[in-house]
C-alpha cells in the first residue's frame, strides 16, 4: 500500500515526538515527588520529629519540583520545533498543490495551520502523559490493594466517559465542520465579487444565502459544545469525587490501620495525577477532532496533486505545437468538456480560436500551457508532452494571459516580471512592456516601473491591468503564447498594441494563439480553430474558415427553400 505523502512527512517528525516521549516519562517520574514527599513527611518526620530531615526533604523535593518544570519547558520546546519542522516540509508544497488545483483557494494553507497549532496544544501533551497513567495506578496498587483497586475503576469510569463523549460530538463537529468550509468558500467568494454585490443590490440574497450555512455551522457547533460542555463537567465531577472518595477510602484503611496517614494523603495526589490527562483530553477534544479534519483535508489535496518529479532540462522549443486526440472529462462531472481535439501549428503560427460559449476554449488553452491534466490524449511542444517538462523551465517557454486576470500585490515590475528580483530582469522587463505597447502608460504612472499596484491590481484600470498582464505573458520572449480574450478591456488604442505585438511576436518566430471575439483581433492571425461543444468543427487558414463561416450565416438567415449562390 502506498504511504501518502504527509505520513511520509510525519515519519521525518518521529525524533521530536520519541525525544517528547522521553521528556514525558521524565517529566511523569518526577510527579512522584509530591506524594512521596508527603508520604516521608507524615511517617517518618511526624514520627521522629527530625527538622534536619524535614529540611532534607523540603530541598530534594524543590529541586525535583524545579527539574519537572524545566523538563515540561523542554517538551514544549520540542513540540514546537517540530510544528516549525512540519512547516518547513509541507508548506511549500500545499502552495504549489493550491496552485495546481485553485479551487481550494487558501483554505489549505489554513488546515496546515491547524493541524501544526495542534501539535503545541494542551491535547498533544496530555496525550503524551496519558500512556503514564497505569504507572501511577501500579504504585497505588503498591500502596495497598483496595486503594489499587479503587484507582483502577475510577480510570476506568472517566475513560468510558470520553469515549462517550467522542460518540456524542463527532457527527456534529463533522457537520459544523463541513458547513464552516462551505461558508469561508462563499465567503471568500462573495469579497472577490463585492463591486456586482453592491451595485446591484445583491445584498439580501447574499445574506440570505451565506447564513444557512452560517446557521447551519452555529447549530451543529452549539450542540457539540454542549454536548462536550456537559461530558466535560460530569468528567471533572467525576474526577473531584474519585479523589475525594479516595482520600476517605484511605482513612478508612488507617483507622483500621490497614495502612498509613502517608499512604492515604499520596495515593489522592497519585490518582488525580493519573485522572488528569483524560480530562484534558476531554477539554481539548473538539479542538483535535478540527485538527485531524485539517490534516485530512491536506492529506487528501496533496494526494490528489502529487508532485511533479524532477525532469531533465529540455532545449529552448522552437514552438511547434501538437494537440494528440485530447479528451477531457472534468471531474465529478459525466460531460465531457473535450473530445479527441487534434491540431498542430508550425512556429510563427497565430491561431484565433472561436467558438459559441461553453464551446471549451479556455478548456483548450489551460491544456495548451500544462494547467489541467487530459483524460486522454497529449499536448505536446517540439514533441515533449507539456506535462512531462520542468515546471519551471516550461514557464520561461510560454506565455499566458487568462480570462480572469490576477495580479499581485507588488509594483507594476515585479509583475511584468514574474516576481523575478535580479538586476538582469529589468531589460526584459522593459523589453516586455514595449512589445505590449504599454511602456509609455507605465511611465506616466506616479512611480513608473515602481508603482504599487495594490491588491489584485486595484489602483489600475481594467484596461492598464490587461496590458501589463499582456506584458508579462510576453515577458522572456517566450516560445509559445497563449491569450484568451487578451482584448476584452481594451479600447482602439488597445486592440492596436495587441495587433502589432502579435505581428511582432510572429516575426520573432513565437507561436501565439488567442481566444478572441473580435473580429479586429483576428486579423493578426493566420489560422483560425472554430470549437463547437468540445468538438472542432473547422480548422484551417483563416480566410477559408471565415468564408465557410459566412456561408453558414448567410444560409441560416436565407428562406426556406433558397440556394446558395455558386
Amino acid at each position: 500500500m502506498k504511504t501518502s505523502e504527509t505520513r511520509r512527512v510525519l515519519d521525518q517528525l518521529n525524533g521530536y515526538f520519541v525525544a517528547a516521549g522521553l521528556f514525558s516519562l521524565a517529566v511523569n517520574i518526577l510527579y512522584l515527588a509530591s506524594p512521596l514527599y508527603m508520604l516521608q513527611v507524615y511517617d517518618r518526620v511526624m514520627t521522629s520529629g527530625s527538622v534536619a530531615t524535614l529540611i532534607m526533604l523540603t530541598l530534594a523535593l524543590l529541586v525535583a519540583l524545579g527539574a519537572l518544570a524545566g523538563l515540561d519547558a523542554v517538551r514544549a520546546l520540542v513540540l514546537t520545533r517540530a510544528s516549525v519542522r512540519l512547516d518547513r516540509l509541507l508548506a511549500t508544497r500545499v502552495i504549489e498543490a493550491s496552485v495546481r488545483q485553485p479551487e481550494n483557494k487558501g483554505r489549505p494553507l489554513r488546515d496546515l495551520d491547524a493541524f501544526r497549532q495542534a501539535l503545541t496544544g494542551s491535547g498533544i501533551h496530555a496525550a503524551f502523559d496519558l500512556p503514564w497513567a497505569p504507572i501511577y495506578v501500579l504504585i497505588i496498587f503498591l500502596l495497598h490493594p483496595a486503594l489499587g483497586f479503587f484507582a483502577l475503576g475510577a480510570c476506568a469510569v472517566l475513560i468510558l466517559l470520553a469515549l462517550a463523549n467522542e460518540w456524542l460530538t463527532r457527527e456534529p463537529l463533522r457537520e459544523a465542520n463541513e458547513a464552516a468550509a462551505r461558508n469561508y468558500g462563499f465567503t471568500e467568494a462573495s469579497l472577490r465579487n463585492a463591486e456586482v454585490l453592491d451595485s446591484m443590490g445583491m445584498m439580501k440574497g447574499l445574506l440570505g444565502r451565506w447564513s444557512d450555512d452560517r446557521l447551519r455551522l452555529l447549530d451543529r457547533q452549539s450542540v457539540a459544545s454542549d454536548r462536550a460542555a456537559a461530558m466535560s463537567s460530569l468528567i471533572r465531577f467525576v474526577r473531584l469525587a474519585m479523589q475525594s472518595l479516595m482520600l476517605g477510602l484511605g482513612a478508612y484503611l488507617a483507622l483500621e490501620r490497614m495502612t498509613s496517614i502517608g499512604t492515604l494523603f499520596a495515593a489522592t495526589l497519585l490518582l488525580g495525577r493519573a485522572l488528569q490527562p483524560v480530562e484534558q483530553l476531554v477539554g481539548a477534544w473538539r479542538g483535535l477532532v478540527a485538527a485531524k479534519a485539517s490534516y485530512v483535508r491536506v492529506r487528501d489535496m496533496l494526494d490528489a496533486v502529487p508532485q511533479r518529479a524532477a525532469a531533465m532540462s529540455l532545449p529552448r522549443p522552437t514552438g511547434a505545437l501538437a494537440v494528440e486526440a485530447l479528451t477531457f472529462v472534468p471531474p465529478n462531472t459525466p460531460r465531457v468538456a473535450l473530445r479527441n481535439v487534434s491540431f498542430q501549428l508550425d512556429p510563427g503560427d497565430a491561431m484565433g480560436l472561436i467558438g459559441p460559449s461553453g464551446a471549451g476554449k479556455s478548456t483548450l488553452v489551460r491544456h495548451i500551457v500544462g494547467v489541467l491534466r487530459p483524460t486522454g490524449g497529449a499536448v505536446r511542444l517540439d514533441g515533449a508532452d507539456v506535462l512531462t517538462w520542468p515546471r519551471e523551465q516550461l514557464g520561461q517557454h510560454v506565455g499566458y494571459l487568462p480570462q480572469d486576470i490576477e495580479l499581485f500585490s507588488d509594483t507594476v515590475a515585479a509583475n511584468i516580471g514574474r516576481l523575478r528580483t535580479d538586476a538582469e530582469a529589468d531589460a526584459e522587463i522593459v523589453k516586455a512592456a514595449q512589445l505590449a505597447g504599454v511602456h509609455e502608460m507605465i511611465l506616466r504612472l506616479p512611480e513608473g516601473y515602481n508603482t504599487q499596484i495594490g491588491e489584485g491590481g486595484a489602483a489600475l484600470s481594467g484596461g492598464y491591468r490587461q496590458r501589463i498582464a499582456l506584458a508579462r505573458a510576453v515577458f522572456g520572449m517566450p516560445s509559445l503564447v497563449v491569450l484568451d480574450e487578451p482584448s476584452s478591456n481594451l479600447d482602439s488604442d488597445g486592440d492596436a498594441a495587441l495587433a502589432e505585438c502579435m505581428a511582432r511576436l510572429r516575426e520573432l518566430g513565437s507561436t501565439v494563439i488567442i481566444v478572441s471575439h473580435r473580429p479586429s483581433t483576428l486579423g493578426a492571425v493566420n489560422k483560425i480553430l472554430y470549437l463547437r461543444d468540445g468538438v472542432i468543427e473547422l480548422f484551417g487558414k483563416r480566410d477559408e474558415v471565415i468564408a465557410v463561416l459566412n456561408d453558414r450565416a448567410k444560409t441560416a438567415v436565407m428562406p426556406r427553400g433558397s440556394q446558395v449562390p455558386a
